[in-house]
Formats: C-alpha cells, sequence, structure tokens
C-alpha cells in the first residue's frame, strides 16, 4: 500500500518549504548587501541602495505572483538531485560572491572610472529586465526547481509555455542578464569578471542539463526538436 500524506501533514510541508525558501532568498540579499557595503567602506552611495532595494522587492513580489507549489519545490530539501550540478552550483558560488566583493571595493578604492548616470541607468533597466525574463519562465514552469531533478515525486512534465516557446531555458537567460547588469548598475568595469565567470558557468550547467533532460524526462527530446535553441534563438 502507498504511503500516502495526510493534506494537512502536507500543506504544513509545503507552508515549512515556502519559509524556508523565502528565508533563503532574503538571507541571500542580506549577505551580498553586507559584501557591498562592507567593502565600499559607505553607506551613502545611491547605486548600492537601488540594487539592495530593488533584490528586495524583486522577491516580495515573486513571493505574491508564484504559485505556491513553485515556491515549496524551490525551498525542500531535495533528492535525486543530479552530481553534476551540486558541483556546477557549488562552484558558482564564490564568483557570485565575489561580483559584490570587487564591486565594493572598486567603489571604495575607485579602480573604475566614473560613469555618466546613463550608463547606471542602463544597468539598472538591464537588471530589472533579467529578474522580470527569471521570473516570467518561473511563472511558466512549475517544476523550475533550484537544482536540477526529474521531480517524479511531483509528476514532472515538459513546460512549453511563455518564454519556453523560443528556447529552451529562458531562465538561465534571465539569470546572465542581470548578473552581468549587476557591476554596470554599481558602476564596477572589474565586477564585471567574476560575473562573465558566473555567466560561464550558467552555460555549462545549461549544456549538462539539456542533456540531462534529453535523457531523462519524457517528451523533452521531443520538445528539444521544436525548440531549436538553448539560451540565444538563432546562436545556440
Amino acid at each position: 500500500m502507498k504511503n500516502h500524506k495526510k493534506p494537512e501533514q502536507g500543506n504544513s510541508d509545503t507552508q515549512k518549504n515556502i519559509s524556508r525558501r523565502l528565508l533563503q532568498v532574503s538571507f541571500s540579499v542580506i549577505i551580498t548587501a553586507a559584501i557591498l557595503l562592507v567593502s565600499a567602506g559607505r553607506f551613502n552611495l545611491i547605486y548600492l541602495w537601488v540594487y539592495i532595494v530593488t533584490s528586495l522587492l524583486v522577491i516580495i513580489i515573486n513571493s505574491l505572483i508564484f504559485p505556491s507549489e513553485l515556491i515549496s519545490e524551490r525551498g525542500r530539501k531535495k533528492e535525486n538531485v543530479e552530481k553534476w550540478d551540486r558541483i556546477i552550483t557549488g562552484i558558482m558560488i564564490f564568483p557570485g560572491l565575489i561580483i559584490y566583493l570587487i564591486a565594493g571595493l572598486d567603489i571604495r578604492f575607485g579602480w573604475s572610472p566614473g560613469y555618466p548616470i546613463w550608463i547606471h541607468i542602463s544597468g539598472f533597466i538591464a537588471f530589472i529586465a533579467g529578474n522580470a525574463f527569471v521570473s516570467w519562465a518561473m511563472i511558466s514552469n512549475n517544476y523550475f526547481s533550484t537544482s536540477v531533478r526529474i521531480q517524479y515525486d511531483r509528476g514532472h512534465t515538459v513546460s512549453s509555455g511563455g518564454p519556453y516557446q523560443y528556447i529552451r531555458h529562458p531562465g538561465y537567460v534571465g539569470m546572465i542578464v542581470y548578473l552581468l547588469a549587476t557591476p554596470i548598475l554599481l558602476g564596477s568595469l572589474w565586477a564585471l569578471i567574476p560575473a562573465v565567470l558566473t555567466a560561464v558557468l550558467f552555460i555549462v550547467r545549461t549544456a549538462f542539463e539539456d542533456k540531462t533532460l534529453k535523457k531523462k524526462l519524457e517528451g523533452y527530446k521531443e520538445y528539444s526538436e521544436k525548440v531549436k535553441y538553448r539560451l540565444m534563438p538563432g546562436i545556440w
């Protein structure tokens, strides 16, 4: 006999997972904000606070518009995660954090030349656009997880709506865009180095994930024959 969870227990687990996920993303903003502010050695720079406040607003808006099952999946303790994904995501943590450390030090010591306000605004627009594209991808894919795994426990199926009509991994496109936009928003040329490195790791992760989905997720191979490109239409 199958061991079905009682509805009350399932609801309790969902709420715990949602709370865990909201704490995770809030803590990540706090950590990056702390790295930025401490390394910059100042608290009165408008671009720092634009980044911090916008990041918090993204969390609040997403928590209101995302389905509870999606947030719960992103907050739960994962099973059957691909081993290669644990390695790649583990490596990505370091350049991802170094972006904020270098940006802060750049602000403190003035390594980059001063940029006109339109460059900062362009970075801000790209940052918003990248986050919005990620949110669109997540709303369109109820199986959008923090780890690469086939979600047998949730009846994992192929998502082909929204931006998935045009590229197979739109979430990664949005992440790459806002990662590269962050140094521009903050006015740090040198912080683009770890940002580009992180973007390259996202491309590597995309290649491995695509291969895994073709092999293990029913219907994905057929989907990939219909939607030809992974990240960039006409290129790859």
